[in-house]
């Protein structure tokens, strides 16, 4: 059973920061991509960030020199830092972890259960 649990969301005002932080856990060998996903209301679900394993970082354009995506593979733990945040960034941020191979060799992908960021004007 392969779980992720995020931390980190809250209520900030416009041009304050969050860091989000996600911890997958259960009997994982590796770990190909992690990445974060928004959704606000109204709004289908889209990438913020993505981080392959040894790869370069992939930002949605809203975000790019606002946000940093980080991970730490030894952990198994992918991190979100969120810089100057605006009212539209205002979402259910979702943990992804793709291409997750399990120690009986089985290979899924899983979300966590999302975690709410509010950003007042």
């Amino acid at each position: 059973q392969v779980q992720l649990v995020e931390s980190g969301g809250g209520l900030v005002q416009a041009g304050g920061s969050l860091r989000l932080s996600c911890a997958a856990s259960g009997r994982i060998f590796s770990i190909d991509v992690m990445g974060w996903y928004r959704q606000a209301p109204g709004k289908q679900r889209e990438l913020v960030a993505a981080i392959p394993t040894g790869g370069s970082t992939n930002y949605a354009d809203s975000v790019k020199g606002r946000f940093t995506i980080s991970r730490d593979n030894a952990k198994k733990k992918v991190y979100l830092q969120m810089n100057s945040l605006k009212p539209e960034d205002t979402a259910v941020y979702y943990c992804n972890a793709e291409g997750v191979v399990t120690m009986g060799w089985g290979i899924g992908d899983y979300w966590g259960q999302g975690t709410q960021v509010t950003v007042s004007s």
